[in-house]
């Protein structure tokens, strides 16, 4: 399914974006203070303007096929304090102010999973 561009954004913006064919653009969030990486979380135009207007993390579920606030139903709200795009265009970093857990499994971040070994080449 293609992503309709919103008209909501700036076209300014709208134009710098690269976006996948589904109309989106990966969404890496960090804490605003410590540079701790949160989560990572897709965008389309309209999410991107309701988080620019809004101050609010706001992104596109790709499972449910709809959009969600971040901290909506949770209370782990994120308080947007900068965005950035890459040079390319096809990467947003948001800086926020996180507030409870950034994941779902209640993790304060989605890479406590552990870390990968990695094993040397010979």
């Amino acid at each position: 399914m293609t992503r309709s561009t919103s008209e909501g954004l700036d076209p300014a913006i709208a134009d710098r974006l690269k976006r996948d064919p589904d109309g989106l653009v990966p969404a890496v969030v960090q804490q605003h203070d410590t540079g701790e990486v949160l989560m990572l979380g897709y965008m389309d135009d309209e999410a991107l303007a309701r988080t620019l207007a809004t101050g609010r993390a706001t992104y596109w579920s790709r499972s449910r096929q709809e959009y969600w606030v971040k901290g909506e139903t949770s209370g782990h709200h994120q308080y947007v304090k900068e965005v950035r795009l890459d040079c390319d265009g096809d990467t947003i970093l948001l800086k926020v102010d996180q507030v409870g857990p950034a994941c779902h499994t209640g993790d304060h971040t989605c890479f406590d999973a552990g870390l990968l070994s990695q094993g040397a080449a010979s």
